[in-house]
């Protein structure tokens, strides 16, 4: 069975992390400075650092102070991007923008997009200097400045900010949006997808607010990992996810109707993502500022108490608050989430704690499903190789699961998995 852990101050629902030999990857000029214009413009400058929360896209906590060894020798304004204003927009309507991250040096994705971002209106946003070979906190900060500078100068609307990317550029994606979901409206990646961060209240602000939008193709040697693995895990723990798989297509980002229709698709969980916003604040940042480190708190904290006062939300604010406290270390509502977070585990009624147990479950299942899928169909050449240690790793899953419940419906499956798993183990 499983064994429940009291929410104690420095507790972490922990879940298991699988391997990730498979997606080897790095996570990892001076420019003009100009008032954006319509049209497509390159080389625009990054005139000051960002305001975002850079740090929590890279650590479990947002540092403060941020050690000067973290990043050393890194200059915000001699980061540049190239940017696409639509030639005609409502002055009194926020922008929708698609933030483009790129495996390589150079902005990629204009071409594909142009089309579907001038019919939509869409502003684009190419990050420059930001590929694969670009060390993991140097590629984030990149983004990051790139994204603020643009909310500095235009009116854009978080809930329709979508960050993209093709390949590396992809997982990049996916890392910022699941660790910052308050500032984007959802996720559009390319041959490439990653998971949930492990924090509970994170992973649940990721399934409440974001769009998830995976693209591979027929040929694309990642295609397994978008369409059996990633895109159904995060479908199954209840997030808005759907894959799309372009015929005749490799590892590329594709041209024609679906970036479009990708698009509008994201486009309609606008308004589920508003009226959260309008029922908890927190969930979406504001559109042209970044509050103090005390304000977010304080803001996450107010949630986190509000959903205290029912039952059925009180283990998701639990956890909001075991958020406040470890993301936003040092701050008063830190020191008052921790507060309350003490009362309740002193508590001898904890109904929550069943929550917390069908939660373990929901994600515990979704991945030993998903990866068992990856494991046990086509891969690619360069993969096989990989498919042992990848069934070792579903097993350990399965196995977990049987023990927790063997006459449930997922112990029943882990059952009749685990055997032909092992037939894979090359024991």
């Amino acid at each position: 069975m499983f064994h429940y852990q009291p929410l104690g101050i420095a507790v972490q629902i922990k879940h298991m992390k699988i391997l990730m030999l498979l997606l080897g990857f790095s996570l990892a000029a001076t420019s003009i400075a100009a008032p954006p214009k319509e049209g497509y413009q390159t080389m625009v400058a990054v005139t000051a650092p960002t305001r975002l929360d850079w740090t929590f896209a890279l650590t479990n906590r947002s540092l403060d102070p941020i050690p000067k060894d973290f990043l050393p020798d890194y200059d915000s304004t001699r980061q540049s991007f190239d940017l696409f204003m639509p030639p005609k927009r409502d002055p009194k309507k926020l922008l929708p923008v698609v933030l483009f991250i790129s495996p390589g040096k150079e902005p990629a994705g204009w071409k594909q997009f142009e089309t579907a971002c001038k019919e939509l209106g869409f502003v684009f946003i190419g990050v420059r200097e930001a590929g694969n070979d670009c060390p993991m906190k140097k590629r984030v900060r990149i983004v990051l400045d790139v994204l603020d500078e643009v909310r500095r100068t235009l009116p854009t609307d978080p809930d329709r900010t979508y960050v993209a990317g093709f390949s590396g550029g992809g997982r990049i994606a996916c890392s910022i949006a699941f660790a910052l979901p308050e500032h984007f409206g959802g996720v559009l990646s390319f041959c490439a997808a990653e998971e949930f961060r492990q924090e509970s209240w994170l992973r649940q602000r990721c399934i409440d607010r974001l769009s998830v939008a995976f693209v591979t193709g027929t040929e694309d040697f990642n295609r397994g990992e978008v369409e059996r693995w990633r895109g159904p895990q995060l479908k199954m723990v209840g997030a808005r996810s759907r894959v799309w798989v372009q015929d005749k297509l490799g590892h590329g980002i594709p041209d024609g109707k679906i970036i479009p229709e990708t698009l509008r698709w994201l486009d309609e969980g606008v308004k589920p993502r508003q009226e959260l916003a309008k029922k908890y604040p927190a969930t979406r940042a504001k559109t042209d500022t970044e509050p103090t480190r005390e304000d977010a708190a304080k803001t996450l904290l107010a949630e986190g108490k509000e959903r205290l006062k029912q039952r059925e939300t009180q283990f998701s604010g639990l956890m909001l608050l075991q958020g406040c406290m470890n993301r936003w270390l040092g701050t008063k509502s830190a020191e008052e989430a921790k507060k309350i977070l003490l009362d309740y585990e002193a508590k001898t009624d904890k109904p929550w704690e069943a929550d917390d147990l069908v939660e373990q479950r929901k994600f515990l299942v979704a991945e030993a499903k998903s990866l068992d899928s990856y494991a046990s169909g086509d891969l690619p050449a360069q993969y096989l190789k990989l498919r042992p240690d990848m069934a070792k790793k579903a097993i350990e899953l399965w196995k977990l699961i049987f023990a927790d419940g063997p006459a449930t419906k997922a112990g029943e499956e882990a059952k009749k998995r685990i055997p032909e798993l092992e037939k894979l183990t090359g024991k």
